[in-house]
């Protein structure tokens, strides 16, 4: 699949006449007969192919006049791989959209973020994807407000606001134009059990594109779980979240079609946030079909992947956190690690109140890490100077490692850092910045996996055998590390 796969009309026909899932979240298919748009791979009789226009994006669809189908709900599609894949700044636009940035600090934040004016960014946005920043923003809004209309009991006034509407009237008008149905016709028509949970839990399913195998995914969440942060629970990962106007506590559960989800927010007005922030986590908007089709030419990744396929990569809701128990996991093993972690969460977390007893804090802000006294930190000198240099530039804002951030330009910053190897630079740019290329070549585990295989084991050579891998080394990474029988590659019992 390709970038700007909307354009290729005789392909986009065939994936709705297959009714291929995989195309969801690629590219939407609007229907002149009806008014409507779908995913490919929605239920109903497909139309002809002359009555089909393509978009791509559901915001594109929604400018052209079209709303959404009842039947195949296209705003709850998987995200476009795209945007993980990419590092330019119409990828960079999306990732910050998704995160919420227009709704607040507006087009000129957006355009602040990524260094170049609202004018540029408009004019790419609408190149590539038929929408401008507001009106894929807008698009944002109405699946946001959807979800809370058809999960909660909350007022509707409540829920206005909560997604990011300036008034009620807006909130309304949107609703009906995008669904083709008012926002209390919206709640009656949903499912009975969807309305009814625990009050403040919101429960979601979180799309993926299949295969999914949630082994190596879920099991190094749990092996590496900070104590007080996070959790392995029932069959869910359980972690506090720190978000733009509050805080809240997500327990994510993998299921055959999709990942369950329920969240408990101090503020409704991040529920677009830290639903962004889990599907990233996750990696659930990555393509496992192009990635395995790949790795499956090397002959000898063919047989880890065909045993199971659908690997993702284990990245994180907080990039400085992540960054910060990196260094905390320099030279040591992950037990050590998690202890140093639980340290400082307990010493200089924020305390929260979890209604199932199990977390206790927020991970503690590069603020608050930069104000400690580093002899308080029970760790080697050199370790600490690391430390101490990394919370610094993170809370000046020196080193950026948002989701805007450019990989290889962050990842160049990050080496620049005293304390700062390959392996600390290259493990943020997988798991933090979410660059699929990220490698570990001086890794302990791929090192051992290299040499079990048959693959070269130093760092050099083993880099350039893994070119054949690009640009899904990160996820060959995965494959390799589940040749080891470490917790990180099993799910919980």
């Amino acid at each position: 699949m390709q970038k700007g796969m909307h354009t290729d009309t005789e392909r986009c026909v065939r994936a709705v006449r297959s009714k291929d899932a995989r195309f969801d979240g690629w590219f939407f298919t609007a229907v002149l007969t009806t008014g409507i748009y779908c995913r490919p791979s929605c239920p109903v009789v497909p139309p002809k192919p002359e009555n089909m226009v393509f978009h791509p994006s559901a915001a594109a669809c929604q400018q052209a006049g079209f709303r959404a189908c009842k039947r195949c709900r296209p705003d709850t599609s998987p995200g476009s791989p795209e945007w993980n894949e990419r590092a330019d700044l119409v990828a960079r636009a999306m990732r910050l959209i998704a995160d919420g940035v227009v709704d607040r600090d507006g087009v000129p934040g957006l355009a602040a973020r990524l260094g170049y004016s609202p004018r540029q960014i408009e004019r790419q946005l609408l190149a590539e994807l038929g929408a401008g920043p507001l009106a894929l923003a807008r698009a944002q809004r109405a699946q946001t407000a959807r979800i809370l209309i058809e999960t909660t009991r909350l007022p509707m006034a409540e829920i206005a606001f909560a997604a990011g509407f300036s008034s009620i009237r807006t909130f309304n008008d949107t609703v009906r134009e995008v669904y083709a149905l008012a926002p209390t016709d919206l709640r009656t028509r949903a499912p009975k059990d969807a309305s009814h949970g625990t009050p403040g839990v919101l429960s979601l399913r979180l799309p993926f594109r299949a295969p999914l195998n949630p082994d190596n995914l879920f099991g190094h969440l749990a092996a590496t779980a900070v104590p007080g942060v996070e959790e392995w629970r029932d069959g869910a990962y359980r972690r506090t979240l720190r978000l733009p106007y509050g805080h809240g506590i997500v327990a994510l559960a993998p299921r055959p079609d999709h990942i369950a989800c329920r969240l408990t927010l101090g503020d409704p007005r991040d529920l677009t946030v830290a639903i962004s922030r889990c599907r990233r986590l996750l990696d659930l908007d990555a393509d496992p079909v192009a990635v395995d089709g790949l790795l499956r030419t090397d002959p000898v990744l063919a047989p880890l992947v065909d045993k199971a396929p659908g690997r993702r990569v284990p990245r994180t809701v907080d990039a400085a956190e992540f960054a910060v128990r990196a260094v905390l996991g320099q030279q040591v093993s992950t037990a050590a690690a998690r202890t140093h972690a639980a340290r400082l969460v307990t010493a200089h977390g924020t305390p929260v109140d979890d209604p199932e007893g199990g977390l206790t804090h927020l991970f503690p802000s590069p603020e608050a890490l930069a104000a400690l006294d580093p002899e308080t930190l029970a760790m080697p000198r050199t370790r600490r100077a690391t430390f101490t240099t990394l919370v610094a530039h993170l809370a000046d804002g020196s080193v950026n490692l948002g989701v805007e951030s450019d990989w290889a330009e962050t990842r160049a910053l990050l080496l620049a850092l005293p304390g700062f190897g390959p392996w600390t630079a290259d493990v943020i740019a997988m798991r933090a910045l979410g660059d699929p290329d990220a490698f570990l070549p001086t890794d302990l585990g791929i090192r051992r996996a290299a040499r079990d295989l048959g693959l070269p084991s130093t760092p050099a050579a083993l880099t350039a055998r893994a070119a054949a891998w690009r640009p899904w080394r990160a996820y060959a990474v995965q494959y390799l590390w589940v040749t080891d029988s470490h917790p990180i590659n099993f799910l919980p019992v």
